[in-house]
């Protein structure tokens, strides 16, 4: 019994090092990016080439406090306010498409303005999304508790519209229904239907419509549809083998859109070439296994499912974000985790990190 006691008092003192290290890392690695990257859209839209460093700067220490803090609260205190917590993201997305509370930029209303404080509950809803399943999973409730609250979700943020973050969202919600052990005659009919749905909403979409076809036709009109993904890749191809320099970017002087938040690992992989991109992906590939070991010597349903869905969010939106890049799929308008622009997305990201660190704590350290 002694021995029992002391081996559950080293694993409430431990936790994974190289995961902690890895994410410290990622934020580091944003910070400099986005200070590199970020200057001249800075200068021409604010008229001060540090302003969006200094923002992210800003969401960087908010999200450190934020990940330290909630790694040393139990994960088990997120399964008791799950329910409230998912239902407040859901009167959030609400919020955000009244006139009274939300706002537009770049054709989306997407963002609520409180004062001075602007944020997306879309980046909230995935923490509670996350949160929310791996207590449906521990209590063993039937299908539709999933796939209601997922369709609603997904609803909600196509009115925005968002359809990157909606995918995103559906990766999150399959990925958890898939490991809490719903039948998969459930999984990949529902996941058929997603597929159907998706396709439906970017055909009557001329927007998406004219994005998709852009995916097909990347040649066509460069100067129109095609300008910003025919920019990506003249960064791309401009870097080569080992990049033009660090900060020797011609793209982001204003030729690449959105090269501080969507865009910026085509800055990346300009000026440090392939081995710089090659970098970037094989760092998030390792954060994903970090994860997906934690989730697998997990303790229990709840925070098994719970890491699940943390990897798959940051896995998830990683790579759609890296495959738009590089013309693997069509752009999706979400940023990279960690090294975008954005304070939202940052803040969320960390805290989440923050209760997978937790998580690892109380896992069986010598499955590791």
């Amino acid at each position: 019994m002694r021995n029992k006691k002391t081996t559950l008092s080293k694993q409430n003192k431990l936790f994974d090092k190289k995961l902690f290290f890895l994410i410290i890392a990622l934020v580091v690695i944003g910070v400099i990016a986005v200070a590199d990257v970020s200057s001249p859209q800075s200068l021409n839209n604010y008229g001060d080439k540090f302003y969006l460093l200094k923002e992210q700067l800003v969401s960087a220490g908010i999200g450190i406090v934020a990940f330290l803090v909630i790694s040393r609260i139990k994960y088990t205190f997120w399964q008791k306010i799950a329910t409230p917590l998912f239902f407040l993201s859901i009167v959030l997305l609400i919020m955000v498409l009244l006139q009274r509370f939300g706002f537009s930029a770049l054709g989306a209303r997407r963002w609520i303005s409180i004062g001075s404080i602007n944020f997306q509950p879309s980046e909230i809803v995935k923490l509670s999304l996350c949160i929310y399943f791996a207590k449906v999973a521990s209590s063993k409730k039937p299908p539709l508790s999933y796939f209601i609250p997922l369709v609603l979700i997904s609803g909600l943020i196509m009115l925005q519209p968002d359809l990157g973050t909606t995918l995103i969202i559906l990766v999150i919600g399959f990925s958890q229904i898939f490991v809490s052990g719903v039948n998969l005659l459930y999984v990949f009919g529902s996941a058929t239907l997603g597929a159907i749905a998706t396709t439906i909403l970017i055909l009557i979409s001329p927007y998406r419509k004219a994005r998709l076809l852009t995916f097909f036709e990347s040649t066509a009109d460069p100067l129109g549809k095609s300008y910003h993904i025919r920019q990506i890749l003249l960064a791309l191809g401009s870097g080569g083998v080992f990049g033009v320099g660090l900060g020797s970017s011609r793209q982001k002087y204003l030729f690449l859109p959105e090269a501080s938040t969507d865009s910026i690992f085509a800055v990346i992989a300009e000026e440090l070439g392939l081995f710089g991109g090659l970098a970037i992906i094989l760092v998030f590939a390792f954060f994903i296994i970090r994860g997906l070991k934690i989730a697998k010597n997990a303790p229990d349903t709840f925070s098994s499912v719970l890491a699940t869905g943390i990897a798959a969010w940051i896995g998830g939106q990683a790579f759609l974000n890296i495959a738009s890049m590089v013309s693997l799929v069509p752009l999706t308008g979400i940023p990279l985790p960690f090294i975008s622009y954005g304070g939202s997305s940052l803040v969320m990201i960390l805290s989440a990190c923050g209760i997978l660190l937790n998580i690892s704590r109380f896992t069986n350290h010598e499955q590791k």
